[in-house]
């Protein structure tokens, strides 16, 4: 058994949920979501038992692209966390209602799917079809069964989707090139191939580009916000928790390796962006008075000091970033699914309508204040590892890196605890909040136990994912 197992459980999963029909969709798609994730934890415990479940078959001839995918502690880590988040994510949908559910959850499978691929991917043409396959679900779920007036909401995907596409087509240019040069698209032929100064700056662009508007970092970041806002919740889960992520893996796995020394070179500059992103981030989040756009640009400046923790080069900034970017993952998908909640109730995301529901639901203001808390990095949860140690890393590049990058949890403590204490807090508002269900308490509870275990024991997820990241610090640093 390898890992295209789980490929395959989760391509079925989406054709088996668009034939269920509308009533049973959601079941069936929590099903097989559920079976990927126990797949996951079994390939998982069979890799730590020695076994090879990575898989490498000849697919094309000419061009030589392989069905390769490579499983090791750094990719099954990205996978457990898309599989992980899935049955979640649809699990605190089951609250709603959509139109025609069946394509509904179907392309919420499918691109689960995709992002799976991506994260395993070792062959550069392959890696770029599923890269570009995860964009089509989002698309449609984003536009089909978005917010808001339908005209605003067509702008912002269409923006989302050209710009995501237009950085990607750099991407196949550099695959293309290094297919020239190697004669291959595998990833262990690209990491031996001896670059000048001048072809490995053009190729770090060219990732550069593709990367940067995925996570987004600044100025490639002014898609997210509106898109965050506009799509469902289940698709601003789906962005923020996943989504983003393949971008930051693949800045570990495809372009640094590819290209060090350009990243050596320009590493001031790639920092001093990420950093920006932070501090931006988190200014225009105080200004918000929309809680979904405010819970997107904390995830900007959350995502800006993970790509600053890569960029850095070091083991503590990508075992740091890689903590950080599974904490996010999680986090922010409770916060959304916090706004949702809140949502259902009041029909409104806008912060002064809220306020005064502490003193009616006293369970839900107990969990979305420990959500908040995780985002601001509280000692105890798992975000509290992966920023302390992405903080430590850029202290030994320049202490003034940590410096400004602390500025998140400042800023971002500041910033949270406000919007919470606006939404929840005050007199008892006129409007009744009914307590949370039984769906949404165990989807709430889950993501809690998370990032508080592995807050408080994060030595599995560590030892995991650092043989992978000193393998790939052995290809920089050759």
């Amino acid at each position: 058994m390898d890992v295209t197992t789980i490929l395959l459980l989760l391509l079925i999963g989406s054709i088996a949920t668009f034939f269920a029909g509308d009533k049973l969709a959601s079941k069936v798609a929590l099903i097989f979501s559920l079976g990927a994730l126990g797949l996951s934890l079994y390939l998982l415990n069979l890799m730590s038992q020695g076994a090879n479940i990575s898989y490498i078959g000849e697919w094309m001839s000419s061009p030589k692209v392989s069905l390769a995918f490579k499983a090791d502690g750094l990719s099954m880590a990205m996978v457990l966390l898309t599989t992980a988040l899935t049955p979640l994510i649809v699990f605190s949908s089951f609250g709603n209602s959509f139109n025609n559910s069946k394509n509904f959850y179907a392309l919420v499978l499918f691109m689960s799917f995709a992002m799976t691929g991506t994260f395993l991917a070792v062959d550069g043409l392959l890696y770029y079809i599923f890269w570009e396959l995860a964009l089509i679900p989002i698309y449609f779920i984003a536009l089909i069964w978005g917010n808001g007036d339908a005209e605003e909401r067509k702008k912002a995907v269409v923006k989302f989707f050209i710009y995501t596409l237009g950085g990607s087509l750099f991407m196949l240019i550099a695959f293309a090139y290094l297919y020239s040069k190697a004669g291959s698209f595998l990833i262990g032929d690209l990491y031996q191939l001896e670059l000048t100064g001048t072809e490995e700056f053009w190729i770090f662009l060219a990732f550069f580009l593709a990367y940067a508007i995925k996570i987004p970092i600044i100025p490639f970041h002014t898609w997210q916000a509106k898109v965050y806002q506009k799509a469902p919740t289940v698709g601003t889960m789906l962005l923020s928790g996943i989504m983003l992520k393949m971008g930051l893996y693949s800045v570990i796995r495809w372009q640094l390796p590819i290209a060090p020394s350009a990243a050596k070179a320009y590493m001031p500059i790639l920092i001093g962006l990420s950093i920006a992103g932070v501090i931006y981030g988190s200014i225009v989040a105080l200004r918000q008075k929309d809680l979904k756009k405010l819970l997107a640009y904390s995830s900007l400046a959350h995502v800006g000091l993970i790509a600053a923790g890569c960029y850095t080069l070091t083991l503590d900034g990508l075992s740091g970033a890689v903590s950080q970017m599974i904490a996010h993952g999680f986090v922010i998908v409770g916060l959304f699914f916090a706004a949702e909640v809140i949502f259902r109730r009041y029909e409104t995301r806008t912060i002064a309508d809220l306020g005064g529901i502490r003193s009616q639901t006293p369970k839900f203001t107990s969990m979305f204040m420990i959500l908040v808390l995780a985002s601001v990095a509280l000692p105890g949860t798992f975000n509290f590892v992966g920023e302390f140690t992405v903080l430590y890393s850029l202290s030994q590049v320049n202490i003034w890196y940590a410096v400004l990058g602390g500025t998140t949890i400042i800023l971002g403590a500041y910033y949270m605890l406000k919007m919470f204490q606006n939404v929840m807090l005050g007199e008892t508002n006129t409007k009744v909040f009914a307590e949370v269900t039984t769906n949404e308490a165990i989807t709430f509870v889950a993501i809690i136990a998370f990032l508080l275990f592995f807050g408080l024991y994060p030595k599995p997820i560590v030892d995991l994912v650092t043989p992978s990241l000193n393998e790939i610090l052995a290809v920089i640093n050759k």
